[in-house]
């Protein structure tokens, strides 16, 4: 099942909003992080810095395959070799991966899917005990150029108690990512 229209950007523009590097780092993703899971990884924004830092795999994830090209190209051009790429419906069906068998999970701008807790539910079952989960969204304010309409764009606080309820404890409640964006640090404990 795809994602609900999220309001894409090309490219170019996409990667403007961001320094992924810096993005990362704020949602708790550092050289202390081993195994990563990105899920919906579209253009690998977030997918190649990623791997860059983390000691580990990056399993990235999408439905297009385009995108999922897109990425492999990236990471092919920087020589990487611990990107894990997946053409899979996993708002659907899941990741595949073992239980507690990653230390981050990336869910940025995807919550506006109608099942977000089915999304949180399998971040949760894959992460290890003191896993970490960044949730990355755009504002909820009509005038941003881009993004989901505003009547499935999630606010901060749906972010946050749907973590919650997935089990997640929050560690940090609100991160500011201007121009467009939010992020929230939670943990498996």
């Amino acid at each position: 099942m795809k994602a609900r229209e999220s309001g894409m950007p090309s490219e170019e523009t996409w990667e403007s909003f961001f320094d992924p590097v810096r993005t990362l780092g704020l949602l708790g993703l550092g050289r202390h992080t081993r195994h990563v899971v990105d899920l919906g990884c579209g253009y690998g924004t977030f997918t190649i810095p990623a791997a860059k830092c983390a000691s580990g795999i990056v399993h990235a994830f999408d439905i297009e395959p385009t995108m999922l090209d897109e990425t492999r190209r990236k990471a092919e051009s920087e020589k990487l070799t611990n990107v894990r790429l997946y053409l899979r419906d996993f708002v659907t069906e899941g990741t595949g991966l073992p239980d507690l068998s990653v230390d981050y999970v990336m869910l940025f701008n995807i919550l506006h899917a109608e099942e977000p807790l089915r999304l949180l539910g399998e971040a949760y079952r894959i992460l290890n005990c003191g896993g970490k989960l960044g949730v990355m969204h755009w504002n909820y304010d009509p005038e941003t150029p881009r993004g989901p309409s505003m009547h499935i764009r999630p606010r901060p606080d749906d972010c946050r108690r749907w973590a919650e309820e997935a089990g997640f404890t929050i560690t940090a409640p609100h991160i500011d990512l201007p121009p467009y964006h939010y992020g929230i640090v939670a943990q498996k404990e």
